[in-house]
């Protein structure tokens, strides 16, 4: 029997010398990945819930090299597939003497640019990205960040959906018909994200790294105890946990890890003991995914890695919540959770000429919006009394009220952290302090000051979404309102009746969002660091993206 690519594949970790390839397949086989140096790299597929996947580790690899690579299932070639118009793909190790670019963004339903998909949802960047590096010459160090949705697991398309109704019939369980619950739907929504040819190419030639957000999992996710606890009543709510965090390691957290992560990691060494014996791994991922969501603690899933002169901080915003219902100054309703402040307070220092934090929801909202989120924090945590912590719940959910603004304690945590940075306190001070966000589906630049005292290193947010799902006009508007000096000296006012400390910083956008979908670049090049934020104004399924704004930061 000739077994055949499901799925990939995918560049994802690389190293100066080491690269890993991921990719599912439609039966256990063996793989190799065989680059033009003649450099060759195997694996055996593991099985998880009937689907098989192989990630591919090659060694010895020159830094700084771009190599054609060709993937073998057994003795059949199935990479680069036959007459595909794409260039070949290649594997890409890292230069420590290099430039860096970083390409990000988040929030992506696939729509194929179809015409009802580019009036709704707007094109794609992820396509007109790919279209884009066909044609120009890749220099340095160039890595994409996916940041949050890559899959939406409750806003289906009709495709899914169609797949729902054949593979479910009369046996729901109760399960919503417009969302993902089992393992399998997930396998299906990832394989109908990724498989567009265009992205395709891009994802196996251009080293990424993810992270999940909300959608990934469902609207909202963790946004507080009372959220998690109706959550909690419905029935099919353990599987779709289960089922999402396993394939968010299976599809997305397990290519993140260095090949020294992954020997340590117990899941993977799991997997390699299921796959030596042949076995399906279901029960091992099933088990490890319950336990990370009842004991966030339990797992880590934030990750590093140091980039030429670029160290770049992907942090948990979701999973490892703390989501105490006590004094929101005490530490016991955080963002991150104690284990993850901990590990960004040790990886955050000082020494390289750059520092990227990527969290998938902006660290610096529009001001009234950041100070909205605090006030809404503050009253449901009995500010102003008992009898408004209902209505000030039902406003947090309503309004998705769940970012660092609301979640006081790691805000100030944060910013003190990033302070310490900028003027040297941890070492020595890099040039710039970077705090990459999505989720909101706007694009902006934000600069940020210390309240008091003077800082050597330049501080920033920079937002780039969403990759494909515009928002609709009412909300632009609202959007648009939250970043008026109003509603920013209102939100000021309501922060302050309700307790509110003051932060250690200050920030203003620079200028009014942009609404249109984005993917951001930012390039890096020794102490000087430049932000570009591309669209594709002309929409269609042929044209590239274009850089729309450039800013030295």
């Amino acid at each position: 029997m000739t077994v055949s690519l499901r799925l990939g594949p995918q560049l994802r970790h690389v190293g100066t010398s080491t690269a890993t390839v991921w990719m599912e397949t439609d039966a256990p086989c063996d793989v190799r990945v065989r680059l033009e140096n003649g450099l060759v790299g195997t694996a055996r597929t593991f099985t998880v819930h009937g689907h098989h996947y192989a990630v591919c580790e090659i060694e010895g690899l020159p830094s700084g090299a771009a190599l054609s690579y060709e993937v073998f299932l057994g003795e059949d070639r199935v990479w680069p597939e036959p007459e595909s118009p794409m260039p070949p793909s290649v594997v890409r190790t890292l230069d420590g003497s290099a430039r860096t670019r970083l390409l990000y963004g988040s929030c992506r339903t696939p729509t194929g640019d179809t015409p009802e998909g580019l009036v709704r949802y707007g094109p794609d960047l992820l396509r007109a990205t790919a279209r884009r590096l066909v044609t120009e010459s890749v220099e340095g160090n160039l890595v994409l960040l996916l940041i949050g949705d890559q899959v939406y697991a409750d806003e289906l398309q009709e495709p899914m959906r169609a797949y729902l109704r054949q593979t479910r019939g009369d046996d729901t369980d109760d399960a919503p018909d417009d969302e993902v619950v089992r393992y399998d739907e997930y396998a299906e929504l990832y394989r109908q994200a990724w498989s567009d040819p265009q992205v395709r190419w891009l994802l196996s030639t251009v080293p990424t790294l993810m992270v999940f957000d909300d959608h990934d999992i469902r609207d909202d996710w963790n946004t507080s105890a009372a959220w998690r606890r109706s959550m909690d009543e419905r029935p099919w709510w353990r599987t779709r946990v289960t089922s999402g965090l396993g394939a968010y390691w299976v599809y997305q957290h397990v290519g993140n890890l260095s090949p020294e992560d992954r020997a340590k990691d117990p899941l993977s060494a799991e997997l390699r003991d299921h796959a030596e014996q042949g076995k399906d791994a279901a029960d091992a991922v099933d088990s490890f995914a319950w336990r990370a969501h009842v004991e966030p603690s339990s797992y880590r899933w934030s990750h590093r890695h140091d980039i030429g002169d670029v160290r770049v901080l992907v942090t948990d915003t979701r999973c490892g919540r703390a989501l105490g219902e006590g004094d929101p100054w005490d530490g016991s309703r955080s963002i991150l959770g104690p284990r993850g402040h901990t590990w960004l307070d040790e990886n955050l220092t000082g020494g390289p000429e750059h520092v990227v934090v990527a969290s998938t929801v902006p660290v610096l909202l529009p001001p009234a919006v950041h100070h909205l989120e605090a006030w809404n924090e503050a009253v449901c945590g009995g500010a102003w009394g008992s009898a408004m912590r209902g209505p000030a719940e039902r406003l947090r959910q309503a309004l998705d009220l769940e970012h660092w603004g609301a979640f006081q304690y790691s805000f100030h945590r944060l910013a003190d952290a990033v302070l310490e940075v900028a003027r040297g306190e941890r070492g020595p001070a890099p040039a710039t302090v970077l705090l990459l966000g999505g989720d909101v589906h706007f694009s902006y630049l934000a600069r940020a000051h210390a309240r008091s005292g003077r800082t050597t290193s330049r501080v920033t947010q920079l937002v780039s979404s969403a990759l494909c799902n515009q928002l609709p006009v009412n909300f632009r508007r609202a959007a648009t309102l939250s970043a008026s000096a109003p509603f920013h000296l209102a939100g000021v006012v309501m922060a302050r009746l309700s307790g509110v400390r003051r932060g250690p910083l200050r920030w203003r956008l620079a200028e009014k969002p942009y609404f249109g979908n984005t993917i951001g670049e930012v390039d890096f090049d020794g102490r000087e660091a430049w932000a570009r934020w591309y669209d594709c104004p002309r929409g269609g399924d042929t044209t590239p993206a274009e850089v729309r704004r450039s800013v030295e930061l």
